[in-house]
Parts: C-alpha cells; structure tokens; sequence
C-alpha cells in the first residue's frame, strides 16, 4: 500500500507516450507514493507534439526541451537517462516511474534498482520484454484510464472462465503462488500471491484480463475457493484450490 512519505520521480518519454494516459498515469502513480518530480521528454519545436500543452499544464509537469540533433529518438532517450542519474544520485528519493515503451531503458531500470529504489514501468504491449522484467512492477497503459473514448477502445474485456482456464502460463503463474503461500490447509493470503506473482512476473496485472482486482480475477476462474477473514481492523481474503476442501 502507498505511503504518502514514498517519493517518487516521474519520467516521461513523450515520444513512446499518448497524452490520453495521464490522468489514469497519474492516479496509478498515487497508489504507490508521492511524485515530487514529474517530467517530460522530447522535442517541444516539433508539430507532432502539440497535444500535450494542455496536459501538461493541467497536471503540472514540466516539459524539459531536447532538440533532435540526428533522426531518430536516442538525444530524448539520452537527456531522460541523464536526468534520472543525477535524481537517483541526490539520494531523495524512493522510486521512480518510467513512462516509455521503448527498450532503452532496460539498463537505466537495472541500475536504479540496484541503488536499492524500486522502479514501476509503464508502457503499451509493444515495450520489449527485457525493459518490462527490467523493472519492479511494469503496467501496460492500454489499461489506464485516459479518455472514455480511450477507455472504450482499449480496456480489455472480461475474459469468461474458459479462457482463463485455458491460459496455461496464467494458471501456473496462481497456482504456483498459491502453493507457495499456503498454510498446512492450503489457504493462502491474497497479498502474498500478489507478492509473489508480482515478482515472479512484474507485468502481470488483474486488469489485463479484464478484472479490476486480482480477487475478481481468481474468483472469475471458478477453480478456486474463497474467504474472507477479519484480521485486527481489516478484512482479509484466502484462497486455496477447490481440490482441496475436505
């Protein structure tokens, strides 16, 4: 859970990004800390960029000007590693949030996480898998909330249980988890499967699949059993496979 203590640094590569995210970017931002530093990337002299003005001004992040010295994209790439070097070296902050479907950025991830600070990427299903496993946890921007136009063409839809049954790397993905967080009664808590899936697979997200919450997911394949725990002052779900009730 987010901790408003948790600083963050925003980075946006605004060549591989669409204006249409960032209001579901930024609310995807809020649960895991506080971004103290949000910055843009690009050629601002160029046309192609011109919808992001009012964006940008509407959720105060700074457009940070590099002109396209050679075609192609590498002189933006180049000013956002550098910049996120020398944030990462004042020592302020815990994370960072890397917008950017571009693979470019695999070493940078590497390298933030090594200095101990957890990184969150965000880019579309295109981004090569070496940046997605690169970082802590990686989430695809097809399901962040943008526009209901943009909502309405991308969010993938509720897959039936059939389906879910029939994605094999899906299901091990669970019951690997499961099995790894259960008890002597095969109960499992829902945030250690989260935990664990999660590291195991920093791209994986409920909502891929058309389901909000993770337990929606595990409930919407039916092969698993539920329950719901007061623990202290919360409520606490439980999973186990069905094969196991006695």
């Amino acid at each position: 859970m987010a901790h408003d203590s948790t600083k963050l640094a925003v980075l946006i590569d605004a060549d591989n990004a669409r204006p249409a995210i960032v209001e579901g970017l930024l609310a995807e931002v809020a649960k895991y800390g506080t971004a103290h530093v949000k910055r843009i990337y690009g050629d601002w002299t160029k046309p192609d960029l011109n919808g992001w003005k009012d964006v940008l001004l509407r959720h105060s992040i700074q457009p940070i000007q590099q002109f396209r010295y050679t075609v192609g994209k590498n002189a933006t790439d180049s000013a956002m590693i550098i910049d996120a070097m020398d944030l990462l070296y004042s020592a302020r902050f815990d994370g960072f949030c890397i917008v950017s479907s571009d693979s470019d950025f695999t070493r940078l991830a590497s390298r933030i996480r090594e200095s101990g600070l957890t990184v969150y990427g965000f880019g579309e299903h295109k981004t090569p898998e070496p940046f997605r496993t690169a970082c802590d946890k990686f989430i695809y921007t097809e399901v962040l909330a943008g526009t209901a136009e943009t909502e309405a063409e991308t969010a993938p839809k509720p897959r039936s249980a059939k389906e879910l049954r029939g994605d094999t790397r899906l299901m091990n993905l669970l019951r690997g988890a499961i099995e790894a967080a259960s008890d002597d009664n095969g109960w499992a808590s829902l945030g250690a499967i989260g935990s664990i899936v999660n590291k195991q697979s920093p791209d994986f997200d409920s909502r891929n699949y058309g389901y909000a919450k993770l337990s929606g997911l595990i409930k919407g394949i039916g092969l698993f059993e539920t329950e719901e725990r007061h623990i202290g002052n919360g409520k606490h779900i439980y999973v186990r496979p069905r094969s196991a009730k006695k």
